[in-house]
């Protein structure tokens, strides 16, 4: 059976890159034009080297486009990615890419792509959502990547590479204003001290009234506001002419309302019958939180959250090889109070208010020792050590479930620790000029343990003579080897073919509970409350892809062409929801079986005349469980896997001309997506998204050598919004409505 999934995938990835390989190669042409589109330059496989000459489907978003799309945060950034959504929950952030993610955000849960900021791997969600301060690019790779970038990376990988410090005296000021009160001001400054020490910092602020309306008669703020500050540090010392260090600093503050969240019914009708539908309303009625409960009265809700990282990049050329340092050491402190919609019976449709308070403090250390080879000989190689350690401090209460059987306050404190080891390799031999082998493994050793308790409390502070405590325990070791194979080509100049097979690995872990006869600080697990070490575990996921692609610069590198052709297969899903337990509600993951994912991506970029450049995608995507039973009764086999639209389409176009003494330039953005589907398994509910367009628009000018400009732009021109996240409650957090602002830069 296995077999049968596989033949047609390695049919598909063999047609599709022979038939694209002849279409390319006969459609190169002479051209003198110098209009040619610029080589990025990445370090997708940790090495130096061009976009168009590296065998990953990856995409590459510089600083420049961020300014100009006014992508300054990572939720906005998923729209410009073929086959990625990237969403802003109440609880952190979510990365879909190609059908694979994750739901579970809090301390015991992993994503399924991993977000990295320089190179580092940010464990938490919640620390994954600051600005985008003074970018260089972002490089989005899809595609299990393992091997050289580690744990929780089997959809792929998200990795922000921030400006460096250089030997140039520069800067840059910008203020925005626009819509919702939008306001933002930032600044860098570069600062070379000597020859060998160069220092750089960039600050940010931005505020933005909230995007929800207040529908409850409250009186009180409602949710998706911004407040936020980010400050960045860096200094880059030569040392001798071998060696450097980059340090850098980055500290983020939040102050905000958390309550992001409306009823699904917002959205959709019958969903009380088991079935829901779309319906028809307005962006106004979509924004508004008009639920009122009548079990508690709503409160203000609120967040403050800091973040703070010390990151050493140490680089020691030795002449055949090179020895690279990477270490970090981040923090996350965060306090909320969130009002949340709790439906507890579909027929008859009841929901509660309920309140969460949520203090958490979050440490992860991360050291990695790398070497890799100099030089253009037959044989290019790394390998490395890298060693992971988190430890989560967290504490959650909700009040307003004594309709349910609970107290007035159901508390969970909790301490979460990981670590995670691994030793890594990988090697590439030219068998000859133009084509290439590539091998690589990794092991992981990841180690995962929980102490704390579920809390049974009269009152906010827990009383030993009325109140209730049992306790959470659990400890789970993993290991895995993962490993890639590749070969690539040079099948014309300008255009390079490639095929892969790799593996990857996602740690497994526990839910909320505990074992009969162990314990935890000193309280014992009764058999009357204990659960099964199969309900309190859930174990590693894992994947197997294949994928082909090609890499191309057509007509003297005016027009790129992309594309991948790819085939998953994932074991052991893990796929996280609310269930009510033991009369209690509980944050549940469980392993789904088996799921497929199989997919093609075109993407480029032409250049047209002077000063015209068009950029285009296709995604056709087919991802569904192959596998999966949602209940005892209810097979989800053949379900699509949520955010897995089966087509996506994306077209732009830019265009510069001389204007009144400058430069104008205009551009257009749209995106026309296909219907998906959003799941709650634990319920069987499926919430589908109708298919929608997106449209954003530019308009800048800059005076021919003048040091400012000014730009416009407006975000979804049509001003649908559609919903993001739906959880087991029925809270559903909406995507943005439409935006425009103005902006004015002044370098330096």
């Amino acid at each position: 059976m296995k077999a049968k999934q596989v033949r047609p995938a390695q049919t598909l990835l063999a047609v599709t890159v022979s038939g694209l390989c002849m279409n390319i190669v006969h459609a190169q042409e002479e051209n003198t034009q110098d209009n040619a589109v610029p080589e990025v330059v990445v370090t997708a496989q940790r090495t130096t080297s061009l976009a168009s000459r590296t065998p990953v489907a990856m995409s590459v978003v510089s600083g420049e486009q961020l300014r100009e799309l006014g992508l300054d945060n990572p939720a906005a950034l998923g729209a410009r990615l073929p086959n990625v959504h990237i969403d802003q929950a109440f609880s952190g952030l979510r990365v879909t890419i190609r059908g694979i993610s994750n739901n579970d955000t809090t301390d015991k849960g992993d994503p399924s792509a991993a977000f990295m900021l320089d190179g580092v791997y940010i464990a938490r969600p919640a620390g994954q959502t600051a600005n985008f301060l003074d970018v260089d690019r972002i490089e989005v790779l899809r595609g299990p990547q393992g091997t050289l970038y580690g744990r929780n990376t089997t959809a792929g990988l998200v990795n922000v590479i921030s400006n460096a410090p250089t030997g140039q005296f520069e800067g840059r000021v910008a203020v925005e204003a626009g819509t919702h009160g939008n306001r933002k001001a930032e600044g860098v400054v570069n600062v070379p001290v000597n020859d060998a020490l160069a220092l750089r910092a960039a600050v940010g602020t931005r505020r933005q009234d909230p995007f929800l309306n207040n529908g409850q008669g409250t009186g009180l703020r409602p949710g998706m506001d911004r407040d936020d500050r980010d400050a960045r540090l860096s200094a880059k010392l030569a040392i001798g002419r071998d060696a450097s260090l980059l340090l850098r600093y980055d500290h983020s503050e939040v102050s905000d309302n958390n309550d992001r969240i409306v009823p699904d019914t917002n959205f959709y009708t019958g969903v009380s019958s088991g079935k829901p539908q779309w319906r028809p309303g307005s962006t106004g009625e979509r924004l508004t939180m008009g639920f009122r409960p009548v079990n508690i009265a709503p409160v203000q809700g609120a967040q403050e959250r800091r973040t703070r990282g010390l990151t050493a990049d140490l680089g020691w050329n030795l002449g055949p090889a090179t020895v690279y340092y990477l270490g970090s050491r981040r923090e996350l402190d965060q306090q909320m109070v969130n009002n949340y919609y709790y439906r507890i019976s579909l027929a008859p449709p009841i929901a509660l208010g309920v309140i969460n308070t949520y203090d958490g403090a979050n440490t992860q250390d991360s050291h990695e020792l790398r070497i890799a080879t100099n030089g253009n000989g037959p044989v290019s190689a790394q390998a490395g050590l890298y060693h992971f350690e988190e430890e989560s401090d967290t504490s959650y209460a909700f009040q307003g479930l004594r309709p349910v059987g609970l107290p007035p306050y159901y508390s969970f404190p909790l301490v979460t620790n990981a670590r995670s080891r691994a030793a890594f390799g990988q090697l590439t031999w030219r068998m000859r000029d133009d084509v290439r082998l590539t091998a690589g493994a990794r092991r992981t050793l990841d180690h995962k343990w929980r102490v704390g308790t579920t809390d049974f409390q009269q009152g906010p502070v827990f009383n030993t003579a009325t109140d209730r405590r049992l306790p959470n325990a659990a400890d789970m070791s993993t290991a895995r080897t993962t490993w890639r194979l590749g070969l690539e080509g040079d099948v014309a100049p300008h255009t390079l073919a490639y095929l892969s097979l790799a593996t990857g690995y996602k740690a497994g872990a526990f839910n909320d509970g505990c074992i009969a006869g162990s314990s935890a600080l000193g309280i014992p697990c009764p058999a009357a409350v204990a659960v099964s070490p199969d309900f309190l575990y859930y174990q590693p996921e894992q994947l197997r892809a294949w994928e082909g692609g090609l890499k191309s610069r057509l007509l003297d590198g005016r027009l790129t062409v992309n594309a991948a052709v790819f085939h998953y297969d994932y074991t052991n899903l893990q796929l996280t929801g609310n269930a009510i337990v033991a009369g209690a509600p509980r944050l549940l993951t469980t392993n789904a079986g088996q799921a497929r994912t199989r997919g093609v991506e075109v993407d480029g970029e032409l250049r047209m005349g002077k000063g015209g450049r068009l950029s285009y995608g296709l995604t056709l995507l087919d991802a569904r469980y192959v596998s999966y039973m949602a209940s005892a009764s209810a097979s989800w086999a053949g379900h699509k896997l949520d955010r897995a639209p089966s087509h996506v389409y994306t077209l732009g176009y830019q265009h510069r001309l001389p204007l009144a003494g400058g430069q104008l330039a205009g551009g257009v953005f749209a995106r026309a997506s296909g219907g998906y589907t959003i799941s709650v398994p634990s319920q069987l509910l499926v919430y589908r998204v109708p298919s929608y367009t997106s449209t954003d628009a530019t308009l800048s000018w800059q005076a021919d050598g003048a040091r400012w400009s000014v730009l416009a732009r407006v975000r979804n021109l049509e001003d649908k919004v559609r919903p993001a996240i739906v959880d087991s409650f029925g809270m559903t957090t909406p995507t943005a409505p439409r935006t425009a602002d103005l902006r004015l830069d002044v370098r330096f």
